[in-house]
């Protein structure tokens, strides 16, 4: 791999755990504000996506960089008042996700390629069960139906 595939590669994963740190973040949110019979939904989420970044960051270093760091806090794209709107989150979240995820995709190979394939995959399947119905193109904004 040249320098500049590996650097590639490197800006990709560093995305998508900047992504994570905001999703662990935002599931934070979404739990506090979600009602009870989906709390479970979110406490699921919430691990899946520390899991996801913790591997991230080891993946950062095996490639030679530096984990970004989490933010200390993050603006939220709209207020999160209620149950409601903690589900349009959670989608807004597993939609970002899913964006990043094709990202790395594109840019891995081998088994990492196939670890960002499954993650898009699961980001996906919670955007489908947060929004109750899919898009066509999960993880492509340009091509996803307008929601």
């Amino acid at each position: 791999m040249s320098a500049d595939d590996t650097q590639g590669l490197l800006t990709a994963v560093q995305a998508a755990l900047a992504a994570e740190h905001a999703a662990v973040y935002g599931y934070g949110v979404v739990g506090a504000r979600v009602e009870k019979a989906r709390e479970a939904e979110a406490v699921e989420a919430y691990g899946a996506h520390r899991a996801r970044r913790d591997a991230l960051a080891r993946t950062v270093r095996d490639l030679g960089g530096r984990p970004t760091p989490a933010a200390p806090g993050y603006a939220l794209p709209f207020p999160v008042p209620d149950s409601v709107a903690a589900i349009r989150f959670a989608t807004h979240l597993e939609d970002r996700i899913a964006g990043v995820y094709s990202d790395l995709v594109r840019a891995a190979d081998g088994q990492l390629r196939r670890e960002a394939a499954v993650a898009l995959r699961e980001a996906a399947v919670r955007s489908v069960r947060w929004r109750g119905r899919g898009v066509a193109f999960p993880g492509l904004a340009e091509r996803a139906t307008p929601q």
